[in-house]
């Protein structure tokens, strides 16, 4: 039980640069509270005690703003941050040096008896918010990102976001790039590794926009061959300026 204690004082350690010593985790971190009231809890409903089990759990949620049920599996090292707002299912099972952030659900999606819960290998993370809804597996080492809605399986290694969760492919493309320096734009300061339907609505537009520039070239070229004046004409010249004020929302 200490051993176990002092593996859970390390992960905050290892996990949270805010903290500053052993006897803050101990007195002022309520993921902690929650986690050892839940194996206590745990050890009762194991040994078919489920509504003093229960009524424990209760005082956990009361304490610490988490709601874990004592039926729920949690492995070694696990890390709640901040806490609040976390619901944890009865079937839920969760693997060692798992971290979850605050408004976090491990749900079921249905009222049938069993398996209703998700599974968290080794080492998932899971954002602010999100919500993992369904008796289906997170592979080890994944990362589900904030606000995020997860409703099927997750391979290991994998990144998910949105609503619903789609695993990231990171799309590299150094013409689009190349077309949105250009323009001075950023896209709304969403990277390529933030999936998101207007970004990729503008991405397929600066496509077009690169095939559309290459073709007018090609077809000016070939102007400038038959009639030399064509090539006095110049487009005009767009810069960073004109894009001055897109990504602001107010």
């Amino acid at each position: 039980m200490l051993n176990r204690l002092q593996e859970d004082i390390a992960a905050v350690f290892d996990r949270d640069p805010a903290v500053k010593s052993t006897l803050e985790v101990l007195t002022c971190y309520p993921g902690m509270r929650a986690i050892w009231i839940h194996r206590l809890s745990h050890r009762l409903y194991a040994a078919n005690w489920p509504v003093v089990a229960r009524m424990l759990s209760g005082v956990g949620r009361f304490l610490s703003g988490v709601e874990i049920h004592p039926g729920a599996t949690i492995g070694r090292r696990f890390f709640i941050d901040h806490g609040m707002g976390i619901v944890i299912g009865e079937t839920a099972i969760i693997g060692d040096d798992v971290t979850i952030y605050h408004g976090v659900t491990l749900g079921g999606t249905t009222w049938n008896k069993g398996k209703r819960h998700p599974t968290l290998e080794d080492g998932v993370v899971i954002g602010a918010g999100a919500k993992v809804l369904g008796p289906f597996t997170v592979g080890q080492g994944a990362r589900i990102g904030s606000n995020s809605v997860v409703t099927k399986a997750v391979p290991p290694g994998a990144t998910v976001t949105g609503i619903p969760g789609r695993v990231l492919v990171r799309e590299v493309d150094d013409a689009r790039e190349a077309m949105q320096s250009k323009h001075g734009f950023d896209m709304y300061g969403v990277t390529e590794e933030m999936p998101d339907p207007v970004a990729r609505s503008i991405r397929a537009l600066l496509d077009q926009t690169h095939a559309m520039e290459s073709k007018i070239d090609a077809m000016g070229q070939q102007l400038c061959k038959l009639d030399p004046s064509f090539c006095d004409d110049k487009l005009p010249q767009l810069d960073s300026e004109a894009f001055s004020g897109m990504g602001d929302k107010g």
